[in-house]
């Protein structure tokens, strides 16, 4: 009876410890599953793992900076991941052919996790976020518009007698989408053209409707050119939990988005 209870005993703490183990791998899946890596190795230790879910990421700079490039690079691992992304492309930026220099071992694949919609103008970008909440299922994870302000700076240009008017829809878009990132569990990832604003200590460049966009924004990551070719500087302005600036140098190469210490 002795030799019984302790096999029994000991049966029961190894099932109790095989479970536990079950929980914690199950724990550090689903924790992994709700970070989605940028592929710069540099960028996502200041991202403390990468694009967080339930946050609302912004990424603006100049033209020529890698933002579309970021934005496929974190689609495309988002689909390594087995999971979807929705891209808005509201300017007309996104390549299959770059989508293929990125991933050309699994860019088939890769497309099909990509749910790609190209709206015309501000109105139809309205429309568009509005329309989201019908096209989530449990494999989508994030949702990347690209640009998130041209389309609305189009239409500024068309008529500035409506910037009040087109504040508030931009300011409505923006709140849907935090609230979508949070009750959702998403990533949402905006990036933004730039404009450049006069100040005491010279010419500053900050996004379009830099006020709203920021408000709203849980991260803000700001790509500056440099003097090196194809090198940029990524600055961290914004992140939930790091609270200094930090920067990083990344480049910019045919495969895609690298961390400089990643190059040959």
């Amino acid at each position: 009876m002795a030799f019984i209870s302790f096999f029994h005993l000991t049966f029961s703490r190894t099932k109790l410890l095989m479970l536990s183990l079950t929980i914690l791998a199950l724990t550090c899946e689903t924790a992994l599953r709700r970070i989605i890596p940028t592929g710069c190795s540099s960028l996502d230790r200041l991202l403390m793992g990468g694009l967080t879910a339930e946050t609302l990421n912004l990424i603006y700079g100049e033209a020529e900076t890698g933002k579309t490039t970021l934005t496929i690079q974190c689609a495309v691992n988002c689909g390594r991941m087995k999971l979807k992304t929705i891209l808005v492309d509201c300017d007309g930026s996104f390549s299959t052919q770059r989508l293929i220099q990125i991933a050309p071992e699994d860019y088939e694949e890769i497309a099909e996790k990509i749910i790609l919609a190209k709206p015309e103008n501000f109105k139809q970008q309205s429309y568009l976020i509005d329309q989201l909440e019908n096209l989530i299922t449990e494999k989508v994870r994030l949702i990347a518009i690209d640009t998130v302000t041209s389309l609305y700076r189009a239409e500024l240009a068309e008529n500035s007698k409506k910037v009040f008017k087109l504040n508030r829809e931009l300011n409505r878009q923006l709140a849907y989408l935090s609230q979508l990132a949070k009750t959702r569990k998403l990533i949402v990832l905006l990036t933004s053209q730039v404009r450049s604003v006069l100040q005491t200590e010279g010419v500053i460049v900050e996004p379009v409707a830099t006020r709203v966009l920021k408000f709203w924004a849980d991260t803000v990551i700001n790509l500056k050119p440099t003097a090196r070719p194809y090198v940029i500087k990524a600055v961290l302005e914004k992140h939930p939990e790091q609270k200094k600036l930090k920067k990083c140098f990344l480049k910019i190469t045919p495969r895609g988005i690298t961390a400089i210490d990643e190059q040959n």
